[in-house]
């Protein structure tokens, strides 16, 4: 399963814009997804994760309330809604496939926990 994240773009802060994650040559159906972000000069920071049903939903701080994260399997897409964007949410955005779904969060928000990581996209806002 190859993993394409598309969407970004430059936006202004307060805007909102939806980035998608889709897999191609399989199904990333049964699998849990990541998005991460990384931003000029930093590490690779976990966002957001979604279980193979969407029914499981998690976060980090920096993003909850502003962010949701949905999935269509019907379409092999899964989405990352942004809103009241800030600057600091500058980065690269790239999703990946997770190989298990967990309650624990520490497991969740660890890249080992990810592989087939997808070409990222550029998510700029300014000020």
């Amino acid at each position: 399963v190859q993993l394409q994240a598309s969407g970004g773009g430059l936006v202004q802060v307060g805007d909102s814009l939806r980035l998608s994650c889709t897999a191609s040559g399989g199904t990333a159906g049964g699998r849990p997804i990541g998005w991460f972000r990384q931003a000029p000069g930093k590490e690779r920071e976990f966002v957001s994760a979604i279980s193979a049903n969407g029914v499981g939903v998690y976060y980090v701080d920096s993003v909850k309330g502003r962010f949701t994260v949905s999935r269509d399997n019907a379409v092999n897409t899964v989405y990352l809604q942004m809103n009241s964007l800030k600057p600091e949410d500058t980065a690269v955005y790239s999703c990946a496939s997770g190989r298990y779904w967990s309650a624990y969060g520490t497991i969740l928000s660890s890249p080992t926990n990810y592989h087939s990581w997808g070409q990222g996209t550029q998510l700029t806002v300014s000020s």
